[in-house]
């Protein structure tokens, strides 16, 4: 039997896809868990330490109003985890407002919004990971926008990690590639995605002709990663962006 946590975890976007193997690892390892999204009722799990907070995690006020209540609610934030995430190919003479908008306020200021508010009530020890992509450590075509939003966390994790040094707090971010989940199916469907209306046999070539260990990661591997970066084996690890790539792109 697991012994009691006294640690909390908050996943912002972590009702599906990588998100929910987070959340689902976390409760395992007995965390409290503050899960949020826009439709938070689609999360079916039910769970003593787990409480459950709908917002638009684009906006800060929803970063704020989530900090109270967690204090409120367990007392304390160990691990701040921005998993708002947005995926989409579109040539750049395609790109309007709208979609530029879109993607910046999901990919990049959700992160901003939550490292802010976050860090204010975090004590020594505590730990942000944003979830970012191989896309902020290399572009491709038609993925400027979503490309660059990662780029901007890779910025943003190496900036903040020396900024919050002082106050005891670390900073990392995780850069999975094709991670094989809702989200990414429904991207690939986009007539400017690399998959060409051919996704499995996309996801296959890539593999063989990418992947040094023959294989993707999946959702479970983040959500390990995850889980090393809370804890204190990890306490000298800050101001990094981690390769979550199966030797995709060796750094």
């Amino acid at each position: 039997m697991l012994k009691k946590n006294n640690m909390t975890a908050v996943i912002i976007g972590g009702t599906k896809g990588i998100g929910l193997e987070i959340t689902k690892l976390f409760l395992k390892k007995n965390f409290n868990v503050v899960v949020s999204a826009r439709k938070i009722n689609n999360l079916n799990l039910k769970n003593k330490n787990l409480l459950k907070i709908s917002g638009d995690f684009s906006k800060e006020n929803s970063h704020k109003k989530l900090v109270t209540k967690t204090l409120k609610k367990f007392g304390s934030i160990d691990v701040y985890i921005n998993n708002v995430g947005l995926s989409d190919w579109k040539p750049i003479d395609k790109v309007d407002h709208k979609f530029l908008n879109r993607m910046v306020l999901n990919n990049f200021f959700s992160a901003v919004w939550g490292c802010k508010q976050a860090s204010k009530k975090m004590k020594p020890g505590s730990s942000i990971i944003n979830i970012s992509s191989i896309a902020g450590k290399r572009g491709s075509k038609n993925n400027s926008i979503y490309s660059s939003c990662k780029f901007a966390i890779t910025g943003l994790t190496q900036s903040l990690a020396k900024e919050l040094g002082d106050k005891g707090i670390r900073v990392n971010s995780i850069c999975p590639v094709l991670i094989k989940t809702p989200g990414l199916i429904k991207a690939l469907k986009s007539k400017y995605s690399p998959a060409n209306n051919r996704i499995e046999n996309f996801l296959n070539e890539f593999t063989i002709s990418n992947s040094a260990l023959g294989r993707l990661p999946s959702g479970n591997d983040v959500a390990e990663l995850c889980y090393f970066l809370s804890n204190p084996n990890s306490n000298s690890i800050t101001g990094q962006n981690i390769n979550l790539d199966c030797g995709v792109f060796p750094q």
